[in-house]
């Protein structure tokens, strides 16, 4: 026998199927959602079905925005001379609450990893090296990936491919730990890590 409603399992299951969420949470979230007003239901349900179509790829960065291109690559007070390259958006809102930087992002949509199958033409790093041939005002990539065995095999294939350029790349420094997730980390760690980031060779 079923424990739970066909709706409230088949909404669950929904819920357990997105990242860090384990069964007994999406089942929580499903109970809290039949505690609240069906207006507040519908309204979720809303932002949800129309998500997709707000919603939009910077066409320079690739963060999502709800202009393209977005509000960083458009605004001409940034520094152009900069691009911090990011696995993820969520990275990109770190970085900008420290206030500590001023410069572009490329977004490469991921990292490395031969496991899982994902090798450098399933991220976006063609088109890194496109916008840095294109642009002849930069001066340096930071490269800001997980120093996590992913983000590092992405760190060093950046910088063999990116070495022609002969353009400054630096690496973020102390504060982040080896193993350490950049969408978790706090602004006062990330801000010191772009302060002492090293120029890599």
């Amino acid at each position: 026998m079923p424990k739970f409603p066909p709706a409230i399992q088949e909404l669950a299951d929904k819920f357990n199927r997105f990242p860090g969420i384990g069964a007994k949470t999406a089942e929580r979230f499903v109970f809290y959602l039949l505690g609240q007003p069906r207006q507040d239901l519908e309204k979720i349900s809303s932002l949800i079905a129309t998500l997709k179509d707000k919603v939009t790829l910077c066409s320079v960065c690739f963060n999502f925005s709800d202009q393209d291109p977005c509000p960083i690559c458009s605004d001409a007070a940034r520094n152009r001379s900069v691009i911090c390259v990011i696995a993820k958006p969520q990275d990109l809102a770190v970085i900008e609450n420290t206030g500590e930087y001023s410069g572009l992002y490329h977004v490469l949509g991921g990292n490395l990893n031969a496991i899982k199958g994902i090798v450098p033409e399933k991220i976006r790093i063609k088109e890194l090296i496109r916008r840095v041939a294109e642009d002849g005002g930069l001066k340096e990539i930071i490269i800001a990936t997980n120093h996590d065995l992913e983000g590092e095999t992405t760190a060093l294939y950046l910088l063999k491919t990116l070495k022609p350029s002969r353009l400054k790349i630096t690496r973020l420094a102390r504060g982040l730990p080896m193993g350490s997730d950049l969408e978790y980390a706090d602004e006062i760690t990330v801000s010191s890590a772009l302060k002492e980031r090293k120029e890599i060779r």
